[in-house]
């Protein structure tokens, strides 16, 4: 996706050669144009599939995945990453590690939210190691609902996730592969089929 590429090349700030802060469009401050064009070619890209709900985790999947589900007509529920006193009971839970805060995570889904008959839509911000993806497909298979895909923003394609998360048979979708993000500079994989890099 172009837009997307082009607004990381210009306000993506590198951290490391495995971190790339987008917090001045995605994750802190939200670009709500560029949103509603990731919420569109999602929508584009899974159009053949049967979607009840789209299904994401706090906080910074939220954005994509609600500018997904208004095109869609679909509700979206997020996962929580902290314990909340109303969510209490009845929850499918999932550990997922971050890569970027080095920490594990118990998210929770309430259990009226996601059903049996649910075709379900992942979309989350970054896709690394494919923890946080493969947590929420977790809660979707113990909610005995079908995942009909992932959606991903950015993809760092270096750290293997996506071939993790297809290996478990779930079709991947990412707007934007990160090839390398070493000497300062983002190189995308060019095209757009997945292969070995």
């Amino acid at each position: 996706m172009e837009a997307l590429k082009k607004k990381m090349n210009e306000e993506g700030i590198i951290l490391s050669d495995t971190v790339l802060k987008v917090d001045s469009f995605l994750n802190h401050q939200i670009d709500p144009q560029l949103m509603h064009e990731i919420g569109l070619e999602f929508v584009s890209r899974f159009s053949k599939e049967k979607i009840t709900k789209i299904l994401t985790i706090e906080s910074s999947g939220i954005a994509p995945a609600i500018m997904a589900a208004n095109e869609l007509k679909a509700p979206l529920v997020f996962a929580r990453k902290r314990k909340s006193l109303t969510l209490t009971d009845d929850l499918y839970t999932a550990e997922v590690y971050s890569f970027t805060k080095q920490e594990t995570n118990t998210i929770s889904v309430a259990k009226k939210f996601i059903k049996k008959s649910d075709s379900i839509l992942i979309i989350d911000d970054f896709l690394a190691n494919g923890q946080a993806a493969l947590g929420l497909a977790n809660i979707v298979k113990q909610a005995g609902a079908n995942v009909v895909g992932i959606g991903i923003v950015i993809e760092k394609a270096f750290q293997g996730g996506a071939k993790k998360l297809q290996e478990a048979g779930y079709r991947v979708e990412s707007l934007a592969r990160i090839a390398s993000l070493q000497n300062g500079k983002i190189t995308f994989v060019e095209g757009e089929h997945y292969e070995t890099i």
